[in-house]
């Protein structure tokens, strides 16, 4: 019988798709997915270098599977991805039951390193320096069948003080616009109607064969592909944000009115600190010059509480923008120590109880904030692309989830009838009634529901069988879900 494989996941949007070509290529290679209860004979650990305490995290992980692995003989573990490529050969030294350790510039040597370490009983250790075959090149086993992520660069050339990323997956490397599109268009071929454009950076696109106004251009690009409805990219950095990715987003039907734009703080001197090579008033004028192209865009960000020196009045500041800017919603962070990092050898670190206590007023803002800005959706009618998974459920109604165009996740009350039930990645018009911080509601039905491409794939991948449609990996996701930073 074929071996069985399990992917567990760990950080930003990035590795969730690495995941998704390690479990492409482990398939490729005549694996097959275990089941979420069942043994697997392969564990492959995705790590992520940026969350507090992910060295602990991995090796509780690990410590916990030395029984299993004792008790199953021929059992493998292997650790790729950030926490591998920083720790290296530390990682075998004080985990000597892990098979094989894989870095972010190698994941399709893989299969051959645990073939290797089952033939030579011996711990595979393979970490390369720099990128040498662009991973979308990999086998992709992708757990939607109606949307996908799409890279358009790997690295990243900026230096935040904060950030280990550069060091962990190189300098920005740009695929050619011509690769990018002829992928695309195939995921359309196959029935994917969503792609999300992927990078650390992405609007930065095109530094690496020398054109500036390239992002732009790639988003026009995919506003000609017929069948391709929603179109959206993360993340950008706002010093890289001009004007022409503006008219771009406001131009082209399929590209979403929605933008995560990391923040990071309010402060221009925490930001000088930071590295950060923008200013509040220049993040602001973005964020005003976007509403004035798509006054229906959602716009969510990224913040550092508590980075090294931030004073109350810093923190203060942070608080102004957050008000000013408007945000649907903001992914909020306790500044930690991240070893390796030029912040972590910085002077005035703010007590750990002190980062604490902002934290949770900023995160109190935060919330008001993305309710008064979810408020004004009542009322409205919004286009929802149901995703996979079942909604909210109580004693009377039956709901299910999906996004809005503008990536609002929206609860819809939906016929318990199969003929009228929408499938994921079905579309249909619901009316808000509710509005809560994190989400809204449409208890009134849905309207004009549209049968899908997308909707069709994924009952096609349900008709299979069970055999042959794995359950999907373990993600358990260092950053939140869907809109979630990639750096």
């Amino acid at each position: 019988m074929s071996r069985t494989y399990q992917i567990r996941t760990y950080g930003c949007q990035m590795n969730v798709h690495d995941s998704e070509r390690l479990s492409g290529l482990l398939e490729d290679a005549g694996y097959r997915r275990a089941g979420d209860e069942s043994q697997a004979d392969v564990v492959v650990f995705n790590t992520c270098a940026v969350r507090e305490n992910a060295d602990n995290r991995l090796y509780g992980s690990l410590g916990h599977l030395l029984p299993t692995k004792k008790a199953h003989p021929g059992m493998q573990i292997a650790v790729g991805g950030c926490l591998a490529q920083k720790d290296q050969h530390s990682i075998v030294q004080k985990a000597p039951w892990v098979d094989v350790v894989f870095g972010t510039h190698n994941i399709g040597s893989l299969p051959v390193l645990l073939e290797r370490a089952r033939i030579e009983s011996e711990a595979q250790v393979e970490i390369k320096e720099s990128l040498e075959t662009f991973p979308s090149t990999l086998p992709t086993r992708r757990d939607s069948p109606y949307a996908a992520w799409v890279s358009i660069s790997v690295g990243c050339n900026n230096t935040c003080t904060f950030c280990i990323v550069p060091a962990l997956r190189g300098k920005e490397t740009d695929r050619r616009p011509g690769d990018i599109l002829a992928e695309v268009r195939a995921l359309v071929a196959e029935g994917v109607q969503e792609i999300t454009l992927l990078g650390q950076n992405v609007n930065a696109y095109g530094v690496e064969f020398g054109d500036r106004a390239a992002f732009a251009k790639l988003l026009r690009a995919c506003g000609e592909i017929e069948g391709l409805d929603r179109v959206r990219f993360t993340s950008p950095h706002p010093k890289d944000f001009t004007d022409d990715v503006i008219a771009a987003m406001a131009e082209t039907p399929n590209v979403m009115p929605q933008l995560h734009m990391p923040l990071q703080s309010g402060s221009d001197a925490v930001l000088r600190r930071m590295r950060r090579s923008y200013r509040s008033e220049r993040y602001l004028g973005i964020i005003d010059k976007v509403r004035a192209a798509m006054p229906e865009a959602a716009i969510t960000t990224d913040i550092i509480v508590g980075f090294p020196g931030e004073t109350e009045q810093d923190f203060q500041a942070t608080v102004d923008v957050v008000r000013a800017a408007r945000f649907a919603g903001s992914y909020t962070f306790q500044y930690s120590i991240r070893p390796g990092t030029p912040a972590a050898t910085m002077p005035d670190q703010i007590p750990k109880p002190v980062v604490q206590e902002r934290y949770v007023r900023l995160v109190e803002v935060v919330e008001d904030v993305a309710w008064t800005e979810n408020k004004t959706q009542l009322g409205r009618t919004v286009e929802v692309m149901f995703a996979e998974g079942e909604g909210r459920k109580d004693a009377a109604t039956a709901r299910l989830s999906g996004r809005a165009r503008d990536n609002r996740l929206v609860h819809v009350a939906v016929p318990e009838d199969p003929e009228l039930r929408p499938r994921p990645g079905d579309v249909a018009d619901a009316v808000i009634t509710y509005a809560a911080p994190h989400h809204l509601t449409a208890d009134d039905g849905i309207t004009g529901l549209r049968r899908t491409r997308g909707g069709d794939a994924w009952a096609a991948r349900q008709a299979r069988p069970a055999d042959a449609v794995p359950d999907r990996p373990v993600v358990t996701l260092g950053m939140p879900g869907i809109g979630a930073p990639v750096g």
